[in-house]
């Protein structure tokens, strides 16, 4: 329980008792909430009595007075109190704090659990080309969520659909085969994930060229889309896959094996992993014995032409195609038979997949449809819906002019890291080694921090040089106070001890109250499913470590006692740092 949580109890109970409300719906309402105090006025924290007007009948000044009294005497933590308008502000003995950091210490590690398990979907890419910017916000926003929620006590189970079928992958299949002259990506010296779609992008330009041929031989152009021989040949390639031939599915499964390896490579370099992988090839059958299902009970119909329908206009929402004339499935056939076997195969309580907005829709649609078909567990299934993240005009552009490369952007922010470091000239003393890892660090941890720190719902514009800056809220000036920390504690040979008589000061109190905050920052983080939370209480962690490093002489300090304290409060905001960075995915240097 954190130092906010005693407070509020104890008041609750002193409301009880001084106010003598047995009620039980009122007695549900007396917990006033409590801030800490940022007002000029004295105190610690406050409490807000207004929610206590209208049960006792009393103004908010009185209400105020009368519980500041009793606190003094039945809360041994109290050490004064004033109002202020209705608002009661609270001294808190110096003791309280004292023995609140000894125990935030004491028990740094501990989590505990909720014997709740969700499963985090993320990623999710086709094979048929790398990894983009947009998979990057993906990537990093599921590792983040799912991170966040096993530091809140859940049990979590990471995983990822990859869509590993249909026309799509058929094209840079067949490009290769037309066009490939049996290169590989290791003759070639090309990453398995870009090779395959430099065969993507080579299946369209031949696509273009085709339809540009048929459009001055007479065809208009959405007859010659339909009838270039090249995508007749990609529509029959897809065919023999489905029907299990040989060859298409030697080749297939030749070249997503060259994805894999490039899509690892990207996945180790972004620090992201999967517990689970499930293919769209083994799970794209499912779902039509749900269908028919459905449509037994009465809950799905079936039109004139075979096609069966789910009519959602009672949600608000319109009629939805869920198996067509000829009997094959659409993507929310599919997707409704995953959901059901992940449920079946994993002894999961939620489900939360990590999906753009563009899909709101589709997911809405998703869920509704699941509960009408009888499944409890629907109601905890969550889309969280990202916005799309784009770049300044002119930068990372790519060949076609419009994708960012997740490698290259990767890379890009590497260098940079290290063309600050050399800036700077703080890295002379490291080994080469010592320094690459230093970059790699504080590089990608610009990236995934400026990602990060954006609410999720939100559209955002990912500037890679302001990423970077060692000023202000971005992941290198974070980084930068871990390393003066540990380079702090190790010109003291820093010991720990636990420090039972010591008189806090105000900055002193500020920082000790930010670390106080950290279990109740990372639960709301868990239950908004929002990274945005730890990224910014992060950042105003570090603000109030700076202002208290400014303040309080450390290493100069003659009180033995203080300079230990002090010693203690900056490893505890460093372990915080850095545990709160790791949840977002971001490692920690100890030089910059």
């Amino acid at each position: 329980m954190n130092t906010k949580e005693i407070i509020e109890d104890k008041i609750a109970e002193v409301i009880k008792s001084v106010f003598q409300i047995d009620d039980v719906n009122q007695r549900n309402s007396v917990k006033l909430e409590v801030q800490q105090n940022k007002t000029g006025f004295e105190g610690d924290f406050t409490a807000v009595t207004f929610p206590l007007v209208k049960i006792l009948k009393k103004s908010p000044d009185l209400i105020a007075m009368e519980l500041g009294d009793a606190l003094t005497t039945q809360a041994d933590f109290v050490e004064s109190f004033n109002v202020v308008k209705g608002f009661l502000n609270l001294k808190i003995k110096n003791r309280f704090f004292l023995d609140n950091f000894n125990t935030v210490k004491e028990n740094f590690d501990h989590i505990e659990k909720k014997n709740q398990t969700v499963m985090v979907e993320y990623s999710s890419p086709n094979t048929n080309k790398p990894l983009h910017l947009g998979h990057i916000r993906n990537n990093l926003l599921g590792y983040s969520v799912a991170q966040i929620l096993k530091e809140d006590g859940y049990d979590v189970i990471k995983t990822q659909i990859i869509n590993d079928r249909g026309i799509h992958i058929c094209k840079s299949m067949l490009a290769w085969k037309k066009y490939g002259n049996g290169e590989t990506p290791e003759s070639t010296a090309t990453k398995g994930d870009k090779f395959v779609g430099n065969y993507y992008v080579e299946f369209d330009k031949n696509y273009k060229k085709e339809i540009a041929e048929l459009v001055t031989q007479g065809y208009d152009e959405d007859a010659a889309k339909k009838q270039a021989p090249i995508i007749l040949e990609a529509q029959k390639m897809l065919l023999d896959w489905e029907k299990g031939n040989e060859e298409v599915r030697n080749l297939w499964n030749e070249m997503n094996t060259w994805v894999y390896e490039g899509f690892g490579q990207t996945y180790k370099r972004l620090g992201v992993d999967f517990d689970q992988v499930q293919y769209e090839s083994n799970t794209y059958l499912l779902g039509k014995d749900l269908i028919q299902e459905g449509l037994l009970k009465g809950i799905l119909y079936r039109k004139e032409d075979g096609s069966i329908w789910c009519d959602l206009t009672d949600e608000g929402l319109d009629h939805k195609l869920l198996l067509r004339s000829d009997g094959t499935s659409v993507y929310m056939t599919q997707d409704l038979g995953t959901a059901v076997q992940r449920f079946k195969e994993n002894n999961i309580q939620k489900l939360i997949y990590t999906v753009g907005n563009e899909q709101d829709y589709h997911f809405d649609v998703l869920f509704k449809i699941l509960k009408k078909l009888g499944y409890n567990w629907a109601e905890n299934l969550y889309h969280l819906s990202y916005g799309m993240v784009e770049l300044p005009e002119g930068k990372m552009k790519s060949r076609e002019g419009t994708v960012v490369d997740a490698d290259d952007l990767m890379q890009e922010m590497v260098d940079t890291a290290k063309e600050k470091a050399e800036e700077l000239g703080k890295l002379e003393n490291l080994t080469e080694e010592e320094k690459e890892k230093s970059y790699e660090t504080v590089g990608l941890g610009a990236l995934k921090y400026f990602m990060l720190k954006v609410d999720p719902k939100k559209k955002m514009l990912f500037n890679p040089k302001e990423s970077i800056d060692f000023n202000g809220n971005t992941g290198p000036f974070i980084q930068y106070t871990y390393a003066r920390i540990q380079s702090l504690l190790a010109k003291a040979e820093y010991q720990e001890q636990k420090i039972s008589d010591y008189e806090i000061n105000d900055s002193e109190k500020d920082l000790m109250m930010n670390i106080f905050n950290f279990k109740d920052v990372v639960s709301k983080a868990a239950e908004s499913l929002s990274p945005a939370l730890v990224a910014n209480y992060i950042y105003e962690l570090v603000k109030s470590y700076n202002s208290f490093y400014q303040n309080n002489p450390i290493l100069k300090q003659d009180d033995a006692v203080a300079k230990q304290f002090r010693l203690e409060l900056s490893a505890l905001t460093g372990k915080t740092i850095k545990k709160g960075l790791a949840l977002l995915g971001i490692g920690t240097v100890d030089r910059m």
